[in-house]
């Protein structure tokens, strides 16, 4: 049997195309399961109680820390009793570790179990001492069998386990491959139900594929409450941990971590990471304000534009997404006469950050005038703003806060939508309102 590593849809045969959600080489050969037999009373089932929505009580959620606050931050606040988190990123980004520490201080006030399936006992003790970590209370179990940790969880009924990691954990109800799609389901089904009947919380370390999705069935993102995602490049010291689905929080809810000898330790001003330190004003820089689920970010978006070598003129662009780049040439040059067709272009976004809100829009446009005119813009100068195809700047949602945010770290000057122009001033802090582009061009001669 063939089945679907996005949608979980079997086909007899390999196909270049998943008959059911249509995706490209995506069926995979694995044993296929024999069907379970339908029991004969299945027809005589009581029917389940039903209750008004408006009787049900509701009480507030009991919020547990994790001992790292930029941690906590991603989740909402902290886990919740009988959540289910799934977190994922490239290898050797820091999941394992970031996981550890938070078991270390969590296992001083509540029974914690560490469930290692890729690392032997010894592994994992090494990692222990080596950052430094108070680990008396927290139990390790070296163990890849699904009925066996589950039966080490109920019998330990522990507050919080940890799964390190799902692709290695098979059943014996099932004759497939651990990492299969049909393993990777039915554990992490399992797994869920153990977290909901018993109120444990239970974190999944995620494996990624080679163009960085969670690998396995779609249907284990769907199953969790939470998917977290570490970003960052493995030769840089700074993590950052996105939440992509939360059901007790916030999405796109961004922490920031350094890594350290001792481990990955919270950075209270994450703003700095992402702005250069230039002895000077310089060309083709200009620092936006972008919003990462409750926390406004200082940004800074630098262009590059040279005179192209070759027919085809390059556009090129690292954290920000490259269609939009070229919309954005196409804009400036039909409202500003601003043309760029014959010269190389090439943003980039400080830090290794990616940002995905077009509110970056404005920012990358002023960079790229700045760069094109060899004119640098000034050095405490906050832009934000999205950018229409008929010329219009839109408004960027919380504008109020990525202004308090500039001028918290000193920025003097910014340059903003109208629409987002406060009602009252901020001290410190000059607000300039656009309505078009050719207004926001403009104000660089003035600014």
């Amino acid at each position: 049997m063939h089945v679907c590593s996005e949608c979980g849809g079997e086909s007899p045969k390999w196909q270049g195309q998943c008959p059911q959600c249509q995706a490209w080489n995506t069926l995979v050969e694995s044993v296929a399961e024999p069907a379970a037999g339908r029991h004969r009373f299945a027809g005589l089932a009581v029917p389940a109680a039903l209750q008004k929505l408006a009787d049900v009580n509701t009480r507030e959620l009991e919020r547990i820390s994790t001992g790292v606050g930029e941690f906590d931050r991603v989740l909402g606040g902290g886990y919740v009793g009988g959540q289910v988190v799934l977190i994922g990123g490239d290898p050797g980004v820091g999941k394992s570790t970031l996981l550890l520490q938070s078991l270390a201080h969590m296992s001083t006030e509540a029974a914690a179990i560490y469930v290692s399936g890729e690392e032997s006992a010894e592994q994992v003790a090494l990692r222990a001492r080596r950052l430094g970590l108070d680990s008396g209370s927290l139990d390790l179990l070296a163990e890849i069998q699904l009925e066996k940790v589950i039966a080490a969880l109920d019998a330990a009924r522990p507050r919080i386990a940890v799964i390190d990691s799902i692709q290695t954990v098979y059943s014996e109800a099932l004759t497939s491959a651990p990492g299969s799609v049909a393993q990777v389901r039915e554990c992490a089904a399992q797994l869920t139900r153990f977290a909901k009947q018993s109120g444990c919380i239970v974190v999944f370390v995620g494996h990624v594929t080679k163009e960085g999705a969670l690998a396995g069935p779609r249907v284990l993102e769907h199953i969790v409450d939470s998917v977290l995602y570490f970003e960052g490049d493995t030769h840089q010291s700074f993590r950052l941990v996105r939440a992509f689905k939360n059901r007790f929080g916030a999405v796109n809810e961004l922490g920031v971590f350094a890594m350290t000898e001792k481990g990955l330790k919270g950075v209270s001003n994450p703003s700095a990471l992402f702005l250069s330190q230039h002895s000077g004003e310089v060309a083709g820089s200009c620092i936006m304000v972008t919003q990462e689920g409750t926390r406004p970010l200082l940004v800074e978006i630098q262009a590059l534009v040279d005179a192209a070598h070759a027919p085809n003129p390059r556009r090129l662009s690292v954290g920000l997404e490259q269609n939009r780049l070229a919309m954005l040439l196409a804009v400036l040059h039909r409202h500003t006469g601003i043309a760029c067709h014959d010269q190389d272009v090439f943003i980039n976004a400080v830090g290794g950050v990616r940002i995905t809100e077009p509110a970056a829009d404005l920012a990358v446009l002023l960079a790229i005038v700045s760069s094109l005119r060899d004119r640098p813009l000034p050095g405490k100068l906050a832009v934000f703003g999205e950018v229409g195809l008929a010329g219009e700047i839109r408004p960027a949602p919380r504008g109020q806060e990525r202004l308090r945010e500039a001028a918290k770290l000193g920025f003097t000057q910014a340059i903003i939508p109208r629409a987002n122009l406060p009602k009252q001033s901020i001290d410190g802090l000059q607000v300039i309102a656009v309505e078009r582009v050719v207004d926001a061009v403009r104000q660089l001669r003035e600014v």
